[in-house]
């Protein structure tokens, strides 16, 4: 690697028939016997988990289905469906709209507000096993792919083909297009690439009728009428459930560089920011941030080691830089220019700078940003608050954060580990991570509502790419007008009025 350095001194009970969490006014039902043979033929056994089939699963078989995986969000279904095809999504969703049961469409499971999970015991719809990627034009780069493709096998699908994904995530390794597409999931590519209401370019959904709403247009530009597929992307499959996706792959960069650079105070990164933007322009592909506390838990974990101890000493916060260029002789000159004047300027704006020699270190580097989840998780239970606000205000909502908490006697052994922030400086996103042992009403009622309120008070978003899930409908509130909410219903309302599709998400009636 490169070093460049300037020395500075409980949910209900299963009943046959229970109301909707989402609604007091709709009834939904249980799955029974009858119910999971139906399901038996419209799928082989070999898809269908159930205490209620001849087999009898086992209910701890279905505990990978019922909780996400930070453990902090359980339901009870007794049934999980695996299709393979649209038609057999289709065929389910009718019978359960006409049994009025519940559905949970389910990816990988990664999401963070407990939007995959059930809120008591409705059907887990699984969409693993339609993993088939239907075309792929490498001279346009759009794909069309099964809603259940891992989103690291379309990279390296289109990968050959010179093209790359528009979107990243860190847990590129077991989410699901479909689930992307459904929380409008944002990642590390966004400030290049924009989201996915931009990349999406057509949808297949089989509508809570069972209806298939067949808009998998491969079409650039098609200004015909209202552009219906916008209403599925972030709806978290209270609409509908997304069973195939056609999606714009940009050409694969034929140069990546990164550099990690180490600030001795966080009011640095703003004018930091504005200055990278200015010299590195068209090739900026990602400008993101991690605090002090985020990168020595990223160290202590084993996610990587850029900086020396030295390097890191004066060190308030991180920043880590990415280009992608044409020419990589360029982009190298261009990143070297920018750390040249970074580090001669009068203000002193970085106390280092490592910029990665190899694939190997370019690795190494992301490494460190993409690691924070892990090393958070290894450390204690987090409570996850994805939110916008303006980055000038970043510092201010996570030092206001841990002294509330401190103020409440909740900082220390008995309580909250570490008050963390990371995230994307250049779409305003940040992710505030309070880590605790353990999941306390105590800390939980400290926290909320007074994070909703930092965020309302600086007109911020609840969600900036997570979703709303089960943890934040009762808070959409802080971010949504009564109109803007109202009119969500009666969306909802128009597409699912028995209400079965992922009840208890997004909404609260």
């Amino acid at each position: 690697m490169l070093v460049v350095r300037r020395s500075f001194a409980a949910c209900f009970s299963r009943p046959t028939c229970r109301f909707n969490h989402s609604s007091p006014h709709r009834l939904l039902n249980s799955v029974t016997e009858y119910d999971v043979a139906h399901f038996a033929k419209i799928l082989p056994t070999s898809s269908i988990l159930s205490t209620y089939s001849p087999s009898s699963t086992p209910p701890e078989e279905l505990d990978q289905f019922n909780s996400d995986w930070m453990g902090k969000y359980k339901g009870h279904s007794t049934t999980v469906l695996k299709p393979k095809t649209t038609q057999q999504v289709s065929e389910i969703v009718k019978w359960c709209n006409q049994r009025r049961i519940g559905i949970v469409p389910q990816g990988g499971n990664t999401g963070l507000v407990g939007g995959s999970v059930p809120v008591t015991d409705e059907v887990i719809l699984s969409l693993a096993n339609m993993n088939a990627v239907r075309s792929f034009d490498p001279v346009s780069g759009i794909l069309v792919a099964d809603a259940g493709c891992i989103l690291q096998s379309l990279t390296d699908y289109v990968a050959p083909h010179n093209h790359i994904m528009p979107i990243d995530l860190g847990a590129k390794g077991s989410c699901h297009i479909g689930g992307n597409v459904a929380t409008n999931a944002g990642g590390l590519r966004l400030l290049r690439y924009g989201s996915l209401h931009g990349t999406v370019l057509g949808l297949e959904v089989v509508l809570p009728d069972g209806t298939i709403l067949d808009q998998l247009t491969t079409l650039r530009k098609d200004n015909t009428g209202y552009d219906l597929k916008q209403l599925f992307i972030g709806a978290e499959g209270t609409l509908g459930v997304v069973t195939g996706v056609s999606i714009l792959t940009p050409p694969a960069p034929q140069a990546s560089n990164n550099v990690i650079l180490a600030l001795p105070s966080f009011d640095n990164i703003r004018p930091l920011y504005e200055i990278v933007k200015r010299q590195l322009s068209e090739i900026l592909s990602a400008f993101e941030f991690i605090d002090r506390t985020a990168y020595d838990l990223a160290v202590k974990h084993g996610q990587g080691r850029a900086l020396s101890d030295d390097d890191v000493a004066g060190a308030e916060c991180f920043v880590l830089v990415e280009t992608s260029g044409g020419r990589r002789e360029h982009d190298e000159e261009k990143l070297a220019d920018l750390l040249e004047s970074l580090l001669e300027a009068d203000k002193r704006l970085i106390n280092t700078g490592v910029l990665s020699q190899s694939p190997a270190q370019f690795s190494s580097l992301w490494a460190l940003r993409e690691g924070v989840t892990e090393a958070i998780s290894k450390e204690g239970k987090a409570y996850k608050y994805d939110i916008s606000v303006p980055l000038s205000t970043f510092k201010m909502v996570v030092d206001g954060t841990r002294e509330h908490l401190r103020s409440k006697g909740l900082i220390g052994d008995k309580a909250v580990k570490h008050v963390i922030g990371y995230g994307h400086v250049g779409d305003g996103n940040l992710h505030l991570n309070v880590v605790a042992d353990s999941y306390t009403p105590e800390i939980q009622n400290a926290l909320e509502p007074y994070i909703y309120e930092v965020v309302a008070s600086h007109r911020g978003s609840i969600s900036a790419e997570h979703g709303i899930g089960s943890m934040k409908t009762h808070a959409l509130h802080y971010s949504k007008s009564e109109a803007s909410i109202a009119l969500m219903k009666k969306i909802k309302e128009l597409f699912d009025p028995r209400g079965i599709m992922n009840p208890g998400k997004v909404l609260e009636y």
